[in-house]
């Protein structure tokens, strides 16, 4: 059987001859499945071309973008070590504020704060720390004044609050955990708002909504390392810094902090350390309800 083909006449320019060229039909059909198979081979190499020229312009395009990045986080860097070094000078001087006047640390914190790691304090950390330093300023003016009278001038010689004592200065039973601890003070029981007055002339060295149960605080200096301390207040009627005479009013009895009934929270602190109250309040003439419920013998 004779194999088909197909017929190609080329004819000669010149001489004028006719040349028949036999193709077979798979001749012609394998030079158009590669001219298809090439085909597809192009196109898919100009994707990929395509695909490849997109990724190194997306490449690009973030590594700009990661550069820029990496230049802003280098100036946060710089602007943090300087906030860190006005932060570590200002606890410095805290502390040195604190050691000359004999007042309570409250930065926390090593010992050596240059030597830790970056810090980022909080708007609301920094205002205590300013708070912290304005309270010092007004100790030191407080402790000048009582130099200059010669230490305390007068000893606490008052009750705080008129009612009865319901808890007195000893180790009891803690009524929230029920274990074992020592009550700093003593606990007056009254209704919710009555006056609170202070014990002695001094000057406030605290006054605000405090952490550790106190709930609102007041704390009155009177020279000497003397202080006390008046807790729960439904009210604050005082602020830092000012002066107080004995008697008058400071705060109104409360709830806040823990609390199980409304009552103040009374302390006589001397160098920081809280000592009994019963001899400021046994001889006292101002306030003396029931003197018998007295837990202190």
């Amino acid at each position: 059987m004779k194999q088909e083909y197909f017929v190609v006449v080329l004819a000669h320019s010149l001489r004028g001859r006719l040349r028949r060229v036999h193709i077979p039909h798979t001749a012609v059909y394998a030079v158009l499945a590669l001219a298809i198979l090439g085909g597809f081979s192009a196109f898919g190499f100009v994707a990929s071309y395509a695909r490849m020229a997109w990724k190194v312009a997306n490449y690009n395009a973030l590594k700009k973008e990661a550069d820029s990045m990496r230049a802003r986080y280098q100036d946060l860097v710089k602007v943090v070590s300087q906030t860190n070094v006005q932060m570590a000078s200002l606890q410095l001087y805290a502390r040195e504020v604190s050691v000359a006047y004999g007042i309570k640390q409250k930065l926390e914190g090593p010992s050596d704060i240059s030597s830790e790691g970056k810090m980022v304090p909080s708007f609301a950390e920094s205002l205590q720390e300013y708070n912290y330093l304005v309270t010092a300023d007004k100790l030191a003016l407080s402790n000048r004044r009582s130099r200059r009278f010669g230490g305390v001038r007068t000893p606490p010689s008052s009750w705080p609050v008129e009612g009865r004592i319901m808890d007195g200065f000893a180790r009891r039973t803690d009524p929230f955990s029920g274990e074992g601890s020592f009550h700093k003070g003593v606990d007056i029981t009254a209704p919710t708002g009555t006056a609170v007055r202070t014990t002695a002339d001094g000057v406030v060295v605290q006054a605000e909504m405090v952490a550790g149960g106190y709930g609102r605080l007041v704390i009155v200096d009177h020279g000497g390392g003397l202080q006390t301390y008046y807790a729960h207040l439904s009210k604050i009627l005082v602020r830092a810094g000012q002066e107080v005479s004995r008697t008058e009013v400071i705060g109104l009895v409360g709830t806040s902090g823990r609390t199980t009934a409304p009552h103040l929270h009374y302390e006589v602190r001397v160098g920081g350390a809280p000592i009994n109250p019963h001899k400021y309040l046994a001889n006292t003439s101002v306030f003396r309800q029931a003197p018998k419920d007295l837990p202190f013998q």
